[in-house]
């Protein structure tokens, strides 16, 4: 493809991108249905996209000249390729002729917004930009973010700016990491062991995962290291009788079933049949035989879900998704403060519902979200203890300890990851136990 054909593609996978779908999924659909793109041009293609949906606010700022008006996605690209990626006017002309597949020719306000663009000659970065357009988040979190992450707040949406690295699970039931580890290398899948989950291994380079034998026999899963430490947290033992209660696509009930030796019982829970029916081939790769699906009500009831019976109760709670925006940038601009006030509302709806599943003498509940927002973690965790007196707070550090060892981040009451302090995605774990 020719450097204008990239940009042309780019602006409309951008266009294109669906509300409800993250940006990452829809693009591997894109690439898989449009097989004669070759490897060079979708990395190029890919990465634009990226560029520009984690640069957005300073992509406007500068079309706009330095106002907070919007950009279309066509003259966000053009401030990508200028000041990402440093083409000048030349090469930007040359791209934007209008040939086969390539984007029209620059109209003379675009034209004009280049030439400014391209004469500054400073980088994304300029005097006089806010901290949201600088840092690239909605300005209606400003106050939220603050409150969240105090001082630490430039520092960790520098970090969200990155890419996010790709992280495997090894699998116990089927093999050790060093095992796992040695097996991909046979693969050329290069891996180094994460630094904090005694299960993980990171990709030195990316790899495409369903071409490995060593993925599809079920030795290895795709989960983020923060993801792992949070399943570990559980605790979930041989034995015991756990509930996922907001399973998803199952990535924690494959882990807990590791942890368990496979023995005992998982109930992996969801509102979503899709979803709990695209469980079932991942258990059957891993060797999972302990987990079956429950279809959740719209009152949060399902099929086995009695009372006081589990040992182990999982919310991985719906959430703002703001700790994985280093894999959905576009999800930062697409969620609203009315979607914050509605994720918290629903965050509270099913730790009431959640909270009765556990054993009343030690049976305890685990709250996860991928987010770092107060709001959606700590704050939560006090409204539960004030409505539930029958829970008290388990110190995350000591079950840190038992569980993880001696590479363990630090930790207190609650458990905190994300991009800048971990090198994770964004997470929050609570561990809340039944008093006797």
């Amino acid at each position: 493809m020719t450097p204008g054909a990239r940009a042309q593609t780019a602006i409309e996978l951008l266009d294109e991108l669906p509300a409800d779908r993250p940006a990452d999924q829809y693009l591997s659909r894109y690439f898989r249905s449009h097989r004669f793109i070759g490897a060079k041009d979708r990395r190029a293609i890919a990465q634009l996209v990226y560029d520009v949906l984690r640069r957005r606010a300073q992509l406007d700022w500068w079309v706009a000249n330095g106002d907070a008006a919007a950009s279309d996605n066509r003259q966000r690209v053009i401030a990508a390729l200028v000041l990402i990626d440093h083409w000048d006017a030349d090469a930007i002309a040359g791209a934007f002729d209008g040939g086969q597949y390539r984007p029209r020719p620059l109209s003379d306000h675009e034209a004009a917004v280049l030439g400014r663009i391209g004469a500054n000659g400073t980088g994304l970065d300029a005097p006089g930009q806010s901290d949201e357009v600088r840092s690239n988040y909605p300005a209606w979190l400003q106050a939220e973010l603050q409150a969240s992450l105090g001082e630490a707040l430039a520092r960790e949406m520098a970090a969200l700016l990155e890419p996010a690295p790709l992280d495997l699970r090894v699998n116990r039931l089927k093999a050790s990491r060093d095992r796992a580890s040695e097996f991909l290398a046979e693969e050329d899948a290069e891996t180094a062991p994460t630094l904090q989950s005694p299960d993980g291994l990171r990709l030195t380079k990316r790899r495409t995962l369903p071409t490995l034998k060593t993925f599809n026999e079920g030795l290895v899963e795709v989960q983020d290291e923060g993801s792992q430490l949070a399943a570990l947290l559980v605790d979930a033992r041989p034995g015991h009788r756990v509930a996922d209660y907001c399973a998803g696509g199952g990535g924690k009930t494959l882990a807990m079933a590791a942890t368990m030796q496979n023995q005992g019982r998982i109930i992996a829970c969801d509102t979503d049949e899709r979803r709990l029916a695209a469980i079932g081939p991942r258990l059957a790769r891993a060797g999972v035989t302990i987990a079956e699906g429950a279809l959740l009500d719209e009152d949060g009831q399902g099929e086995g879900l009695e009372a006081n019976s589990f040992d182990r109760v999982l919310v991985d709670a719906p959430c703002s998704g703001t700790g994985a925006w280093r894999r959905s940038p576009d999800a930062k601009w697409r969620f609203t403060e009315a979607d914050l006030a509605a994720e918290i509302a629903r965050q509270r709806t099913i730790l009431a519902t959640a909270a009765d599943l556990p054993k009343l003498d030690g049976g305890r509940l685990v709250y996860v979200t991928c987010s770092i927002l107060r709001s959606e973690n700590e704050a939560q965790i006090e409204w539960f203890l004030a409505a539930r007196p029958d829970y008290a707070l388990l110190p995350v550090g000591d079950i840190l300890a038992d569980t993880v060892g001696g590479t363990a981040p630090e930790a207190d009451d609650t458990l905190r990851l994300s991009p800048a302090r971990t090198g994770t995605d964004g997470f929050f774990v609570a561990v809340l136990e039944r008093k006797p």
